[in-house]
This record gives C-alpha cells, structure tokens and sequence, in this order.
C-alpha cells in the first residue's frame, strides 16, 4: 500500500487530516478527512495494479473465507436485490437494458430478467464470481474495458451495490459511466454504506460516503438526484446502515461545479456509532436481522 493520495478525490484540494486509524483483518487501514468538503477517504491505500490483484483473486478470501459465494453472501445479496427491486418499483422503473458493475455472483443480474425480463449484463473483476455468473447463462465481463470491446451500446439502467465505496476516484468513474454507457435519459442506482452508521473502514474502501459526499460526487460527475433512501436492509431494521440513491444525467453545466462542504463529519460519526451501540443493547434482536446460522449477527457488510 503505497500511494499516497495527493488531492481530495472528490474536491481536488490538497489539505487533509487524519480521521481514523485501524487494523483490519491484518492490514492498517488509515482514513483521512478533508478540510475543504469533508470528505473521508483512504492514504495511504493500494496502488492501481495491487486493487486490480486484489479484486481478481484476493477480496473474497479475505473477506469470508472463500473465493466463491458462500451461502450467508448470497442470503445477503437476495436481500439486496429484494430491497433495491422495491426501490426502483416505487420509483416506476422499468428497464430494458441492463448494466450491473459488480454483479457478484449475478443474483441482481437473475431478479432483473425476471421482473422486467430486460436484457442485462455485468461487469465483475472477481475470477470466482465471474465464473459463477457465466455458469447461469449471463454475459458478464471482468471490467468496463471489455465491456466496451465488443460494443453492447448503452444501458437505460446502471447500478453499484456496494462497489463506488471501492473506487479510488468515484467522480472520475461515475462521469465515464454517464459519458460512455448510460442512455442520455437513463437513471444511475447506487448504495453503499453510510459513514454515520455502518463500521465502513475497511482495506477494500478507498472512500466512506455520507449522504451529503455521495451527492456532492454524483453532482459533480454530471448527475442530478431523483431519489434517496437510508435504510438497513437486509441487515437491520433500526440502523440506517445503507444508502440508495438513484441519479440521472444532469442537463446543467458542470464543468465548474463547486462541491458543497459538509460541516462536523467527526461529531456526526460519533453520535451514529453511539447510537448504533445504544440500539445494539436496547434491541438487539430487531437492530440486527439474523440471515440463517452462517451469520453473525454483529456485522455489518
């Protein structure tokens, strides 16, 4: 791990401080905030070729023990595709070509064809998960490069469960995506763990979202918000472990957009984390949502 992140990745600016340190699973995990827009992020972190390893043969051992999909990740990943399916419903979607970066072991990709009987594709750097994926039939590609090798055209519909948290330079990517994939009327959906109350400071994420940082950075990667939603499904019916945002290309000019700075990140931190441990004594049983024997119930993913 030996980048060292020179500017903000959402803001650009250069001054930063340090927001938390931690050992995770073996590895120091060290996050900054920055003084300009508050934003938290991972430096020192992996470099470029290490993520790309990592990715391709490592995350999933370290994460649950195996390369392939365990039955309490796939509990996991139905109950996400549950709850991002009735997100999407209340919002009217219907989609006929679909893009999921990250599919994992393609339980999303599966639901979708299903309810809107659209075609889909993914995209997933896991050589485990990709196998898996091909072996029901799906088209799914290692990444957004070979994807756009053998030209499928654009998609009216895109999301990242749990994978911007993974990217180094979110507002980079996003704009890639709304430049070279999305429809121009196509909607973005999106969730990762929220700062406030997921434990978040993992070797895998290189940035720790807040509300108010995933807007800035859908904003300043040229989209506009349609809807949000903070929530613990699967996991939780207490803690707002999640967020789920659904974006659109933005018609406004964002070449000189200027990021919003969020105030009293630190403070907002401790009282979610204090109230998470206050639910967890008061109300264990409804603030953490048992997925079968394999899970545990104190974590969150």
């Amino acid at each position: 791990m030996a980048e060292l992140v020179k500017n903000c990745p959402l803001c650009e600016e250069k001054g930063f401080h340090l927001f938390d340190r931690r050992q995770f699973r073996g590895f120091e995990v060290v996050n900054q905030i920055c003084d300009n827009c508050g934003l938290v992020f991972q430096s020192p972190r992996m470099t470029e070729a290490e993520l790309n390893g990592f990715y391709a043969r490592e995350y999933r051992d370290l994460y649950q023990g195996a390369e392939g999909p365990t039955p309490k990740d796939l509990l996991i990943q139905n109950g996400r595709a549950d709850s991002l399916i009735a997100f999407l419903n209340d919002q009217v979607i219907v989609p006929s070509r679909y893009l999921d970066t990250g599919c994992s072991a393609g339980i999303l990709l599966k639901r979708f064809e299903k309810q809107y009987a659209c075609n889909v594709t993914g995209v997933e750097p896991g050589d485990a998960y990709r196998n898996h994926v091909l072996k029901q039939g799906l088209k799914v590609y290692s990444s957004l490069d070979d994807l756009a090798q053998v030209h499928e055209g654009r998609f009216d519909l895109i999301s990242m469960a749990h994978v911007l948290e993974h990217i180094p330079n979110p507002v980079e990517y996003l704009s890639d995506l709304r430049t070279r994939y999305l429809t121009p009327d196509g909607r973005l959906l999106i969730e990762v763990p929220n700062l406030y109350t997921h434990d978040s400071f993992e070797i895998a994420h290189s940035i720790s979202f807040s509300s108010h940082t995933l807007q800035e950075t859908l904003k300043k990667a040229g989209f506009e918000i349609v809807a949000t939603k903070k929530h613990g499904q699967p996991r939780s019916e207490l803690l707002t472990l999640y967020l789920t945002f659904l974006a659109q290309p933005s018609e406004d000019n964002i070449s000189s957009y200027q990021v919003h700075p969020e105030q009293n990140v630190p403070l907002k931190r401790k009282l979610g984390m204090f109230w998470r441990h206050i639910l967890e004594r008061l109300i264990p049983h409804r603030t953490w949502i048992t997925l079968g024997k394999s899970a545990r119930r104190t974590t969150c993913v």
